[in-house]
This record gives C-alpha cells, structure tokens and sequence, in this order.
C-alpha cells in the first residue's frame, strides 16, 4: 500500500509532469500558427474558386431541368390543364437564374428611358392636391364601373350594388374619424390599396388564370404546412391528427414553420425574398419592406407564420408597422386552414379571392387608422440581419433549422396559454350574461346575441338582403366572438340542413365576409407571438392589439362589400 501523498511507480510512469506539459505547449510556436491559419485560408480561397466554377454550371444545369419540366408538364395530358400556373412559376424561376448574370439594367434602363421623362417627371410635376384628385376619381371610375358596369347576377338588383358603393365610402368615412393622426393620414397608400382591392376582385373572379394562379399558391401552402402533422403523427396517432385538434395538428405546423424560415434566414433566401418584397411596395404603396412581406404573406401562412418572417425586424417595429402587422394577420386566412373550410363546402373561390383582396386592404385600413409618424427601419431598403454574429450564432443550415424549432416551440407555447384563456373569459362572460339575463326574462343572452343587432347597420351596408340581415349577422357576431370555424360550420348546417336558406347574394357576402381570423381567440395568437418576437413592445402590443383585431374584421367585410358590387 502507497503511503498518503506518494504515487506508486504505475502512476508516476503514467502520469506527465507539470514540466513535460509545459514543453509540449511550448512546442507550439507563432510560426506554427500561422501555418496553420495559411493553411485555413488556402482551403477557403480553393473552396470559393471551386464554388465560383461550378455555380454557373449548377444553375444552367438547373434553370435547363425548369424548362424540361415546364415542356413535359405541357404535353402530358395528365397536368395539361395546369398550363397557366406551371408556366408562370417555370418562367419565373428561369428569369431569377438568368438576372444572376443578366444585368437588371438591361431591363430597368430602356424602361426608365421611357418611364422617367414621359411620366413620372410630368407626373410628380403636377401639384399634389390634383394629383390625390387624380387618384380619387380613377378610384370612383373602378369602382362605379365595378359596380354598375356587369350584367346583374339572378336575385340582385342595382339598388343592391348602390348599397355596396355606399358602404364602401362609409367604411372610409368611419376610418378617417376615428384616425389616430388624422392630419397625417397617407392618402396615396390609401387610394391604392382601394384601387387594388378592386383590381384583384375583377381579375381573381371574372378570369380563370387569376383565380387558378392564387388557389395554386395556398394549395401549395397548405400542403407545405401540413408536412408537419407527420411528425405530429409519430408523437401520437393518425386518429388523433384527423379529429384536427388544436394543440397537435396547428401548434406542430407553427413550430415547424418557424423552424423551417429560421433556416432559411441561415441560407439568404428570406433576405431575398423580404428585398424584393420591400421594394415593390415601398413603390407601389409606400410602406415599409416588413409591412408588406407580413401583409403579402399573411393569406398563404397565417397570422402568427407570418410575423416570423421578419423575426429580426419586429422588435425594432414603429406603432403603425406593429398594427399594420397584426391587422393583415386578422384579416386573411392561411393555408393551412384552406383545405378544411373547402372540405366543410365553403366555394374555394370565395376563400381565395377574400384573403388576396385583403392584403391592400388591411394596408389601406390601418394606415387610416394608426399612420405612420415615426421612420420605419425597413423603409425602402432592406438588410437583413442572418444571425451569424454572436455567441448564438448558428454553425450550419442544420443548427439553425433546430434553434428554430426551440423558438417555435416557444412561441406555440405563448399561443397555447393565450388562445385558452381568452377563450375562458369570453365564456365567463357570457354566464354572466345569460345569469343577468333570466332576470328579464331573457334565457339566451350572449355576446353573440348582442353583437346581432350591433352589426345590423355594418351587414347593412354590405348588401346583404333586407329580410337575411339578422341572420348574416348572427354569423359574423359568431366569427368574431369565437372563430371562423364555427361560423362557417353553422352556415353549411343552415345551408343544408336550414329550413330557409341564404339566398346566393347573402351566401356569397357571408362566406367573405367570414374569411378571416379576427375574433378574440386569434387576439390572443397575435399578443403571443409578437410577445414572443419583441418583448420590448410588449406593451404597446397589448395596447393596439384590439384596435388592430377590429381593422381586420371591417377589413373582410370591407372585400365582401366589394365582392357584392360583382355579384
């Protein structure tokens, strides 16, 4: 036995001194070093020569593979009659491969040679007052010509389309009253977005090609997002996944979504895409690159997706961008939910062609009511932020795609706790409404009950038939109070199983006017996420967040006021 503080011989042969440590590390001199970091940067600078050789074979051999695809998709019989979509996004990907080497000036110069001195100099020329009464009376032209320039549908009269016209101007009249900043309204951003909402009613519902454009995009969303449910099928069962429950089918689609765009940040392609985005309109209705990639993605991948894709960007939002944010979130639908609503009956051109023509009109609404006062970040020029600096950067696309989904589940968990109470405190209010109630004899007094007559005038105005606006109302006070999911059950119940059924005008507003997610379970969604995403603005979140919900609920019925011009 080896006395205390002794090492036996084993040890001593086994173990290397302090003294031999320190040779071996002096062993490593500063030359060696720079070797070493001479060799790193070889390697890199090899690396990148190999990168710069090959990538234009890769996209040639790439953008060749586009166009094989498009042809043999056009011949074959079996996805022939998908020609117009599969030749727009071939082409599109063709023309993005071919601007990588293809100077944008060889477009945007003879362009601007024509444009600047013909237009846009004579234009801006003009004074600005006769400009904004330029813009009022091409809106005026579109929308009487909407309204009062097709045949009448079977049921419908133009006293019916004058009802429409008129709503439409009281919906602005009641925005410009209630305007925060009312002297700093952007009139120009708010006649083309009305301007616009009327453009895509006209191309989506009187032409093929646009309709089949846009039901292509959220079926491809849907689908993309429903990728996640196998996952979600491992965790539990198939069963499970088919009674669509909340906490499995829609939470496992957000983390995944947001896992998914982390990576994609990591990559460079969201860059792209929000630089692209910003630029056309910051030009076209003057907001900022974050405004418009949330309000331009907000019907193909939901309220809470939509705001991570400008992640970076949320916590550095002005008060208007936070509202215009959450207002484009409550007034479309994803694609996920598409495919149900499809599946319960509701016409898909009526779904599709509510949450395209919502993109200008939130815009248009919410910068009516909250303008904008401050100088947005994301204003005309965008620079995203990849994450690669920090301690917590990550290391590769895999890394990135994890840290996502950590963050995701974050945020599910924010929209999990929100969506349940909110849900609980709507139904604690309502008890006490129908306690209160039976004290005047009233058994059925609910928000919703109330909200009936409260919305007669805003149905009114929509052009719902006198007889059928009780009813339209019932529905949309059911979307807003609990989802509509809900409304649009109980309206394909009435539609098939009722014993007075909506007439097809009143039918076709009702399902427009319900597409959307303002209602006070989706107020919690909004709160959670952009909690989530800027914990800093937390508070003024929470302050606009009900103004916000009620812009996007006018926002649909607004799109359904339009849509009855057409009907």
């Amino acid at each position: 036995m080896a006395s205390a503080g002794v090492q036996p011989d084993y040890m001593r042969e086994r173990t290397p001194s302090v003294d031999s440590a320190s040779k071996e590390k002096e062993k490593v001199t500063p030359g060696d070093v720079e070797l070493l970091s001479d060799s790193n940067v070889q390697a890199h600078d090899s690396y990148e020569q190999f990168y710069s050789r090959a990538r234009p074979v890769i996209l040639t051999a790439l953008a060749l593979l586009i166009l094989g695809w498009w042809i043999s998709s056009t011949v074959l019989k079996a996805t022939r009659h998908r020609w117009v979509v599969q030749t727009f996004f071939a082409w599109a990907f063709i023309l993005i491969i071919a601007f990588r080497y293809i100077p944008n000036s060889v477009v945007t110069r003879p362009v601007s040679a024509i444009w600047i001195p013909l237009v846009q100099e004579p234009f801006y020329k003009i004074p600005y007052r006769t400009r904004l009464a330029m813009g009022w009376l091409c809106l005026l032209g579109i929308v009487f010509g909407s309204a009062f320039g097709f045949p009448l549908q079977p049921g419908t009269n133009f006293g019916d389309r004058a009802i429409n016209v008129l709503g439409l101007f009281v919906f602005q009249l009641g925005f410009w009253l209630t305007s925060k900043h009312r002297n700093h309204i952007p009139w120009p951003t708010v006649i083309v977005g009305l301007f616009l909402q009327q453009v895509i009613a006209l191309f989506v519902l009187k032409t093929d090609a646009g309709f089949s454009i846009f039901k292509w995009i959220a079926t491809l969303a849907g689908d993309f997002l429903n990728q996640a449910l196998v996952g979600a099928e491992f965790f539990f069962d198939a069963d499970t996944i088919n009674k669509h429950w909340f906490f499995v089918n829609t939470l496992s689609s957000i983390i995944f979504f947001i896992a998914f765009i982390q990576m994609m940040y990591y990559l460079g392609v969201m860059q792209w895409v929000i630089k692209n985005f910003a630029w056309f309109f910051f030009k076209l209705m003057n907001v900022s690159g974050a405004e418009a990639v949330v309000a331009a993605a907000s019907p193909w991948i939901g309220q809470g997706e939509s705001a991570c894709l400008v992640k970076p960007y949320v916590d550095l939002m002005t008060e208007s961008e936070l509202h215009l944010t959450m207002t484009s979130g409550f007034s479309t639908i994803a694609g996920s939910v598409l495919a149900a609503y499809i599946n319960l009956g509701v016409p898909a051109t009526n779904l599709v062609t509510s949450s395209v023509m919502s993109i200008p009109a939130s815009m248009s609404i919410s910068k009516m009511r909250i303008p904008e006062m401050e100088e947005p970040v994301t204003r005309g020029r965008v620079t995203v932020d990849r994450g690669l600096d920090g301690k917590n950067a990550p290391a590769n696309a895999l890394h990135a795609f994890s840290q996502g989904a950590v963050f995701g589940l974050i945020v599910a968990g924010q929209i999990l706790t929100n969506v349940l109470t909110v849900l609980s405190l709507v139904a604690m209010i309502n008890g006490l409404l129908t306690w209160i109630g039976r004290g005047f004899g009233i058994h059925q007094l609910t928000l919703q009950l109330i909200l009936r007559y409260v919305f007669y005038p805003v149905t009114f105005f929509v052009g719902v038939p006198r007889h059928e606006i009780l009813k339209v109302s019932e529905f949309f006070a059911t979307k807003l109070i609990a989802n509509e999911f809900a409304a649009y059950t109980a309206l394909q119940d009435l539609m098939a199983n009722g014993p007075n059924p909506l007439s097809p005008r009143a039918y076709t507003i009702c399902s427009y006017g319900l597409c959307g997610f303002a209602n006070l379970g989706s107020l919690g969604i909004q709160i959670g996420v952009l909690g989530a995403l800027a914990p800093s603005r937390s508070k003024v979140i929470a302050q606009i967040a009900l103004s916000a919900m009620i812009c996007g609920f006018l926002s649909t019925l607004q799109t359904a006021g339009i849509v009855g011009m057409l009907v």
